[in-house]
Parts: structure tokens; C-alpha cells; sequence
């Protein structure tokens, strides 16, 4: 292992903050063309600098994705702010499903993110709250997820074609950004005025809405067995606690790709392979940050809880929660469906239907079908 080289100290606007071995190669792939921490670190220096990160983390709950050792190292997921930290590095309280409450990093300046990006941070995920408030968010994210045999063009097309039209006929105003690896993320901004059960909620409906308009490129099964090849729109991620790369994160990837907010006309034909570490400072200096003005386009979440009531009405209810949160009010049997014994025990029932054609006892096909298709439910 070659000998850390000297640190240095870098100035954010107006604060000093120490680079510690900036020479250490975090992208092999790299290497010392642009794979350096100092690359990583004087990318984020830019971004924050310009504003655009800013806009993106500025209050919010957020947590660091580090990998001190690089791509290929361990990783470390931190939640709880450090209690040894610079002056300027300041925290918010936040509440995780279990109940319990703890200190997460809060941004407030540039020098935030130089220094959290000098303990190896690669990704900065954030809630969709504005602290104090950490129980209100104030952001929908709709994570366009592809699936094995899939493809970031059909990722694309649910967000041009489905996603697009949808809020756009509900009046909400979604701002698109590449995850960063294969998929999509909108965000949608909202009044903070619904807690996460409702915005969640919220999402499941809008997911629901197009895969009732595209069943055959879009699910939102929780579980992968029965997704297909389809794009899963991840409504989990507006769980509380779950968080999503915030605009202009890094990701680990080998060519240090960028989670970029683009236009929905730059959507078209953006490749996330060409949004880098490298080469995103540069678009941003040439036509400014598409999500600068994110916080003025807020609508009042109703007409969305509109279509959570009328999903109710029909008997669609609550989805699964991921497997980490306590049984949640409303919340479906959490059983892969392959090792549903209820589930199968109905498909058995169903089976022993009269037969068709059975004399007086007999019933149609389609009255069977129906019978059936209701025992199921």
C-alpha cells in the first residue's frame, strides 16, 4: 500500500477544511486521471460551490454512503452524526420507524460537503424533509427501478410517455434526475402538510395509475418473483427513514457516474454514462441547475390522497413495507407470495370447483372464473 500523500487544506468559501491523502485512488478505473479522492473531493468543492448540491441537501436529514478505501472497498452507511465534527457541521433530529430518535447531519454550507466528501463520502442521501419539520416531507420520489431483462430506454419511456403525462394531468410538476446507475428518479414537490404513511400512500397510487396504463411495462409488485420484466416503480422509498442519492451524488461506480437532475427534453436522449464527476461541473456552468427552483413548485398533495380513497373504495389497500419496519396499521401479510400458505391454500379451493357441465349443479365458465378471481381476493 503506497504511503498517504500530504494533506492539504482547501478553502470553502471562507472555511478551511482539511483534505486528508488526496492522491489515494478511489476509481481504479481511473487511476490518476481524474480516480484520485482529490478528484472526488474538488468535484463536490465545484458542485457545492455553484449551489446546485445546495439547493438539493440544504436542512435536510442526510446520510453518508462512504467508502474510505474507494470503489472497491467497504462500505460504511452513517446515519447518526459524529460527535467529534467541525463547528460548521451542524444536525436535526430525526425519528426511525422502531420509534426511536437520533442526530443525523444536517447542511447547511458548502463546507459540509468538502468535508463530509473527505471521509470517503461517495453518495449523500437525503430525506424529503426540511428540518425542523422531519415529520412532514415536502418531496414525492418516484423511483423508476428497471428489472433484469430491462433496459434504461424502457426506464426512459415510463418516465417520457406514463410518468410525465400522469402529473401533468394531476397539476404536479416532477423533475427528473438519473439515479446515477440504471434508473430514474422524479421528484415531485409537495406542501409539507401529509406525514410519510400518507405520502407513501400517495405514491402507491400514482404507481398503481400507471401500471393500470402500461400492466405490461410497469409493476408495482413488491416482491421480485412477480415483477417480470417490467420497470417496478419503488414506492418504499418514501418510507420514513428510506432516503434516496440526492441530486448531483456521486455513485459507486467504476467511472465515478453522477446522479444528474436533467430537463425532461434532455431526458430524450441523456446516456448516464456520459454524467461523471467530470463532466457534470461543466454542464451545470453551461445551463445552470434544472432543480434551482424545485421549492416553488409545492402543490397541496390532495388530489393524490383523492386516488388513495378511491383505491380503498376498490379494496386496494396498503403494500407491503420493507422487512427491517415493524408491522405497520393497514399493512398486508408480508409473505413472499411463493411461501404464502393462504395464497396457495385458495388456488387449492379453487380447484375443486363444480365442473362445467355437471347437471343441476353446473355453473358457467364465466361464473367459475368469477367465483374463483373472488376467493382469491
Amino acid at each position: 500500500m503506497p504511503s498517504p500523500s500530504p494533506a492539504e487544506e482547501l478553502d470553502v468559501d471562507g472555511v478551511a477544511v482539511r483534505l486528508s491523502n488526496p492522491d489515494k485512488i478511489y476509481f481504479p478505473e481511473l487511476g490518476e486521471n481524474g480516480g484520485r479522492k482529490r478528484d472526488l473531493v474538488g468535484y463536490y468543492r465545484e458542485v457545492a460551490l455553484q449551489g446546485a448540491i445546495m439547493t438539493a441537501v440544504r436542512d435536510r436529514p442526510t446520510f453518508l454512503q462512504r467508502f474510505p478505501d474507494g470503489v472497491d472497498g467497504e462500505e460504511i452507511y452513517q446515519k447518526h452524526i459524529a460527535k467529534k465534527r467541525p463547528d460548521h457541521v451542524e444536525s436535526t433530529r430525526i425519528t426511525f420507524p422502531s420509534g426511536r430518535t437520533g442526530d443525523a447531519i444536517r447542511p447547511t454550507v458548502p463546507a459540509d460537503i468538502v468535508w463530509g466528501a473527505n471521509l470517503g463520502t461517495f453518495t449523500f442521501h437525503t430525506w424529503p424533509t426540511i428540518a425542523p419539520d422531519n415529520d412532514h416531507p415536502d418531496q414525492l420520489r418516484i423511483d423508476l427501478d428497471p428489472q433484469p431483462g430491462t433496459s434504461f430506454d424502457d426506464v426512459r419511456r415510463v418516465a417520457l410517455q406514463g410518468l410525465r403525462p400522469l402529473l401533468d394531468e394531476l397539476g404536479f410538476v416532477g423533475f427528473p434526475k438519473t439515479s446515477g446507475s440504471k434508473g430514474i428518479h422524479v421528484f415531485v414537490p409537495i406542501e409539507p402538510t401529509a406525514d410519510f404513511i400518507a405520502t407513501r400512500r400517495a405514491v402507491i397510487a400514482v404507481a398503481r395509475e400507471l401500471e393500470r396504463r402500461d400492466p405490461d411495462g410497469v409493476t408495482t409488485s413488491w416482491w421480485k418473483e412477480e415483477r417480470g420484466e417490467r420497470i417496478f416503480i419503488d414506492f418504499n422509498q418514501n418510507a420514513r427513514d428510506r432516503t434516496m442519492a440526492s441530486p448531483y451524488s456521486a455513485r459507486r461506480t467504476p467511472n465515478a457516474m453522477v446522479s444528474t437532475p436533467v430537463t425532461w427534453d434532455e431526458l430524450v436522449d441523456v446516456n448516464p454514462q456520459d454524467c461523471t464527476i467530470a463532466t457534470v461541473p461543466k454542464l451545470l456552468a453551461d445551463r445552470g441547475d434544472p432543480f434551482a427552483d424545485i421549492a416553488d413548485h409545492r402543490k397541496p398533495i390532495d388530489p393524490l390522497l383523492e386516488m388513495v380513497a378511491a383505491d380503498d373504495a376498490k379494496g386496494l389497500g396498503d403494500m407491503p413495507y420493507p422487512p427491517s419496519y415493524p408491522k405497520m396499521p393497514g399493512e398486508p401479510k408480508r409473505v413472499q407470495p411463493s411461501r404464502d400458505t393462504d395464497r396457495k391454500k385458495t388456488a387449492d379451493d379453487s380447484s375443486h370447483m363444480p365442473c362445467i357441465g355437471d347437471g343441476p349443479s353446473s355453473i358457467s365458465r364465466n361464473q367459475a372464473e368469477a367465483t374463483a378471481a373472488k376467493r382469491r381476493r
